[in-house]
């Protein structure tokens, strides 16, 4: 950018490239942290999806077995359905594993924003229309964390 002497700004030629790649190169950043959350966050997850089902199943078959084994084995056999009941609503109320799905689709929008920024940084000319692409696919991701399921033959 250069000052003329009456005080009015201009902008050198090239420094609308510039704007573009150091705008691009935010993107390409921004998506790659976002990836490797939302790839943290499916983990995470995935993680809790089993330590509250694998219980929850565990203890609800133990629970069938002891009730039926003996009159005796009752009471535990209940106490063993209630934590299993707990574990099941625990999990319900979570919904690890719908949180799970939301954060892998955002984990592949953001690595599509991620290469489609870096396919532009490897162009010689850029465009604003090429920022504008990026600037949706980036909308995009942000709304994978909401969304549906994609249909089967969109992007």
């Amino acid at each position: 950018m250069a000052t003329a002497a009456d005080g009015t700004t201009s902008l050198s030629p090239d420094e609308p490239a510039h704007r573009l790649r150091a705008e691009i190169e935010r993107l390409k950043a921004e998506a790659t942290q976002q990836r490797r959350l939302a790839h943290r966050r499916a983990e995470f997850w995935t993680k809790t999806d089993i330590a509250l089902g694998f219980p929850a199943a565990l203890l609800a078959g133990t629970a069938g077995t002891a009730g039926l084994a003996s009159a005796g084995a009752r009471v535990p056999a209940a106490l063993a359905a209630l934590a299993s009941a707990g574990f099941a609503a625990g999990a319900g109320f979570l919904r690890s594993d719908t949180r799970r799905r939301a954060n892998k689709r955002a984990r592949h929008a953001w690595a599509s924003v991620e290469a489609r920024a870096t396919v532009a940084l490897a162009q010689e000319h850029l465009t604003p229309e090429l920022l504008g692409d990026l600037l949706e696919c980036r909308q995009a991701a942000l709304a994978a964390y909401d969304g549906a399921e994609p249909l089967s033959g969109s992007s």
